[in-house]
């Protein structure tokens, strides 16, 4: 099977966690659309889903299903999200698709984090793939410097020639050149940074099972 069927093979995977009435938290991105579309053919069982982006919110109405605000809801039973790597511990590295604080937010109100990925995202230790890390504009040098002390290469994402906005109005540094072996450290640490919106170390938010595409079919990761 190409990327493109192990996607579309663990987004239907990920229904079997969906029970009746319940609101599903949603991430963003590639994978999550192929969820999104096996939702809809269950959208009857369930009250509605919270969003992490502009885009997912997009794709749920277009096939019906509701989208409530994230202030409306204590609490989700389940979050389902893709990743662009994931460890063997569940700590994941998200972003590439430039919601990573909507989606930290949204992994945070779910009781489990459902990763849906193919086998190319499961790594021995993240840094492999760029870190996205959202940051206030003016603070975007001081922060690529700190990197730099890390070893790391931060480099402001463009988008048709000039800074992407995210959904909330700020910057994407993407870091290269990270060996993030304490993963839950380095997130802490990064996220007290000034000017720091969100880093794209999913560590306090780690997943808490992934569905991993591989050509066996679906491998369960339970962590």
């Amino acid at each position: 099977m190409n990327q493109d069927q192990l996607k579309t093979l663990v987004a239907q995977a990920a229904l079997q966690y969906i029970e009746p009435g319940q609101i599903v938290g949603v991430g963003t991105g590639s994978t999550v659309n192929k969820f999104i579309d096996a939702l809809a053919t269950v959208k009857q069982r369930i009250r509605g889903a919270v969003s992490s982006s502009e885009a997912s919110s997009e794709r749920l109405r277009a096939h019906g299903i509701a989208v409530l605000d994230a202030n409306a809801v204590e609490s989700l039973a389940l979050y389902v999200d893709g990743a662009d790597e994931i460890d063997p511990h569940g700590c994941m590295i998200k972003g590439g698709g430039a919601a990573l604080t909507r989606e930290k937010i949204v992994a945070a109100l779910a009781e489990r984090f459902i990763c849906i990925a193919d086998e190319s995202k499961y790594v021995p230790v993240l840094g492999r793939f760029a870190l996205p890390v959202e940051v206030i504009p003016m603070a975007a040098q001081q922060i690529a410097r700190r990197f730099a002390a890390h070893g790391g290469v931060a480099t402001l994402r463009l988008q048709g020639g000039q800074p992407l906005r995210t959904d909330n109005g700020q910057h994407i540094l993407d870091v290269t050149g990270l060996c993030i072996d304490e993963p839950l450290a380095f997130e802490s640490e990064v996220n007290n940074w000034p000017g720091v919106v969100c880093v794209g170390v999913f560590a306090h938010q780690k997943a808490s099972v992934c569905l991993l595409g591989t050509a066996e079919g679906v491998r369960t990761l339970r962590f």
